[in-house]
């Protein structure tokens, strides 16, 4: 592993104090970690390294679950893939995972938002004095996705926020 992406597992490991568990590793300079809960979340957190290394927007993600799946790991390498090789994303972004993001959800879309639940001290990682931006990938469903395409991120932000989306029920209903 680089120097790069150990100082990225070095942060998450410092945020959540605890240890993580680095799943395969899937291409070259890139690993999806895992987090048990901890004493910052009860639900279980997985999160990019070296999604940025290839690319000019840095960003790395976090996706929350209610539950230990590896298929959260297949999720993120191929939204990092596709960061590195086809289209930069970055913050407000939206796209279709082309499944459920959990088994029997309705959500089948993901949107990149702030890492509203963690804040500054989570999402800016310093990397050799280049601000590296930790955002969370939170799964959506068609109907919020195409509701964010038409009014915009402030108004689905606004919705999530007045509905109290339960963004870890992997069965919730679309809030639109």
């Amino acid at each position: 592993m680089s120097e790069y992406i150990d100082q990225i597992i070095e942060h998450y490991e410092s945020y959540f104090h605890k240890r993580a568990v680095e799943k395969e590793q899937q291409f070259d300079d890139f690993v999806v970690l895992e987090f048990s809960p901890n004493v910052r979340h009860d639900s279980w957190a997985y999160c990019t390294a070296g999604m940025s290394l290839n690319s000019t927007e840095k960003i790395e993600l976090i996706l929350y679950s209610p539950v230990q799946d590896d298929s959260l790991v297949e999720l993120l390498t191929m939204t990092a893939y596709y960061h590195q090789t086809h289209s930069n994303l970055g913050l407000n972004h939206n796209f279709d995972i082309g499944r459920p993001w959990l088994s029997a959800s309705n959500a089948t879309c993901g949107f990149i938002s702030l890492p509203y639940l963690d804040g500054p001290e989570f999402e800016l990682i310093n990397v050799d004095d280049e601000i590296i931006h930790c955002y969370w990938l939170i799964p959506i469903t068609v109907s919020e996705r195409d509701y964010l395409i038409k009014n915009g991120v402030e108004a689905l932000e606004t919705l999530f926020e007045s509905k109290q989306i339960e963004f870890l029920n992997v069965s919730r209903n679309s809030l639109v």
